[in-house]
């Protein structure tokens, strides 16, 4: 095995209630790859911090259990059993790739970004703080903003769903995605 494991953890609200939210962008994303990917299915693993899992050679997807302001734990969590899985001359190799929504960008925009700050998304604050500030590498899925910045309309806002024209902007956004993913792994 000559290249990198990635272990590409979604961000967003539980699927059951918030499948296809605005705010659960980062979910829809992974499951729209793992359809593409063709991969085993997704399966509710313990050991994984009950979130939904589905591995592969080199990619590993994973979706949080948690609802996003509090995803943090679930992901150290996960991050760690992942790495106690890899053999040991693996394990310095191995890269966490976190997928969330993003206000700041237009919806169906792809940025690709390595460490940071949180910039006040809740999910990446719960995070770096459950990771003790390691750095990961993110792809952020944007979902634009509404014009208003009270709270409870961006909660709202957040917490509509995605209509077919939307979906189909995530779905279109998969090809970029993916050639960021082998370039992260080939690296």
């Amino acid at each position: 095995m000559s290249f990198r494991p990635l272990f590409i953890a979604s961000l967003g609200n539980p699927p059951s209630v918030y499948k296809n939210t605005f705010h659960s962008a980062g979910h829809t994303l992974v499951s729209a790859l793992h359809r593409h990917l063709t991969f085993q299915p997704f399966t509710k693993t313990r050991l994984y911090a009950n979130g939904l899992l589905s591995k592969a050679e080199d990619f590993t997807f994973w979706q949080s259990p948690s609802l996003m302001n509090v995803s943090g734990p679930a992901v150290a969590i996960a991050w760690k059993a992942f790495l106690r899985e890899l053999p040991q001359d693996l394990r310095s190799k191995a890269k966490l790739v976190v997928v969330h929504d993003q206000l700041e960008l237009p919806f169906g925009k792809i940025k690709i970004k390595h460490g940071g700050s949180h910039k006040g998304h809740n999910g990446l604050k719960s995070c770096i703080q459950s990771l003790g500030g390691m750095m990961f590498s993110r792809i952020e899925v944007g979902i634009g903003r509404p014009e208003s910045r009270e709270n409870k309309d961006v909660a709202a806002y957040v917490m509509k769903k995605m209509g077919n024209a939307e979906l189909q902007k995530i779905e279109n956004a998969i090809d970029e995605v993916m050639d960021a993913l082998v370039e992260m792994r080939d690296s």
